[in-house]
């Protein structure tokens, strides 16, 4: 049916639209076609990242997750080591007499 409307029937149809609705109404109903269309895209577009997330998760095993664990582990210990050697650090510059500040 619409591959018979050609281009002087829209512009009909929006003609007639215009003179029932003014140009307000169906540019406000316009913008919400736009906003509708923008979510469901992104919908979609959401839903298939899901998708992919739960396959990546599925393929992963649980040696992988254990080298995963493995390496948080380290990078956890590496910075409660860099906190250790700052603390040492700031006892050390409390620990400075006056004496030790001529040497300085």
């Amino acid at each position: 049916m619409l591959n018979n409307i050609g281009l002087p029937g829209l512009l009909l149809i929006a003609v007639v639209l215009l003179v029932l609705f003014g140009r307000g109404k169906v540019s406000s109903l316009m913008g919400e076609v736009g906003k509708g269309i923008t979510a469901f895209k992104k919908g979609v577009k959401d839903g298939s990242e899901e998708e992919k997330a739960e396959a990546a998760a599925l393929e992963t095993g649980p040696g992988d997750e254990l080298a995963k664990a493995r390496a948080e582990l380290a990078a956890e210990r590496a910075k409660l080591d860099a906190e250790r050697a700052r603390v040492n650090a700031d006892a050390a510059l409390r620990d400075v007499t006056p004496a030790d500040h001529n040497k300085l």
